[in-house]
């Protein structure tokens, strides 16, 4: 018989007539198990190839413990033989429909908002299993009853740094957008757009914002660095940026919607764009030709 974690081929004995040693083959389990067993029908189907199936640890799964268990993800900053890179998922039950396990990201029921899945965003309220109710009403509503919440209501009620914004998800244009119109800049002629000397561009996700009485934070995660020849030293993972300018509204200029993702080519001024791969080619190929 072969070693606990060499059964990824039918076991044979040795041919003393023709040589063959029938040797036992070594499963593939990712550095996740200490033993495996064969297995006919894995064999058949690979072809004759691969028959074993590993005994995972480690909230692994999958023939070679290649995935991580139902509610964990794959943890990017750890090597995938390690026994810790499959992390728990920070998701909302409740609140959530699914759980990335590349990278952990949520995906929120109707309604619903936040980096875990775990409120409603603006413009609804009754969080519950099913998600959350668009609010009846031209403004924002409480989230707890759906009652109608008006200007100076708002205004009362809220602290200096929540003025008409509630929780993660605070775009009021994200359920209103006739509310939230602003003149965005456009890329102009190859030669103006270099004059503004632009130091990095990126592809984010919005996450959510924070109004700070004189101006907005908005959250995002940079899922692609294009080009960055600033201080910042830009890398993927979460960020804060600060829109060119916002409304007692709650709105940005550019409007972003929380969980769209952008192009966002920056420095004193910004240009923001739905993300579309070939404008993202347009820009880098301006930023590394044209204006260098």
């Amino acid at each position: 018989r072969c070693d606990r974690l060499y059964n990824d081929r039918p076991w044979q004995p040795a041919n003393g007539l023709t040589g063959e040693a029938h040797q036992c083959v070594k499963c593939k389990c990712n550095g996740h198990a200490e033993s495996c067993h064969f297995d006919k029908t894995v064999w058949l189907r690979s072809g004759q190839r691969s028959g074993g199936v590993c005994d995972c640890l480690h909230n692994t799964s999958g023939h070679h413990c290649q995935h991580c268990q139902s509610g964990l993800y794959r943890d990017p900053e750890r090597p995938s033989t390690a026994p810790d890179s499959c992390r728990p998922c920070m998701c909302n039950h409740a609140g959530s429909t699914y759980c990335n396990p590349d990278n952990g990201d949520c995906v929120c029921k109707p309604g619903v908002g936040g980096p875990h899945c775990d409120q409603c965003m603006l413009g609804y309220w009754g969080f519950d299993e099913y998600g959350c109710k668009p609010c009846q009403c031209a403004g924002d509503c409480d989230p707890y009853t759906g009652d109608c919440m008006f200007g100076s209501e708002s205004d009362h009620n809220s602290t200096a740094e929540n003025h008409l914004f509630r929780t993660e998800e605070r775009f009021s244009g994200f359920s209103h957008p006739d509310k939230c119109l602003c003149k965005q800049q456009a890329p102009g002629s190859s030669k103006l757009f270099c004059n503004v000397k632009y130091v990095y561009a990126v592809k984010v996700r919005v996450l959510g914002a924070h109004d700070k009485g004189s101006h907005a934070e908005v959250d995002v995660k940079v899922l692609k660095v294009l080009w960055d020849n600033s201080c910042l030293r830009l890398s993927r993972g979460n960020r804060t940026l600060y829109p060119e300018s916002w409304t007692s509204r709650g709105c940005t200029c550019s409007v972003l919607f929380p969980g769209m993702e952008y192009l966002v080519v920056g420095h004193e001024d910004s240009i923001v764009k739905p993300w579309r791969p070939s404008l993202s080619r347009k820009f880098h190929q301006l930023l590394k030709t044209k204006c260098s």
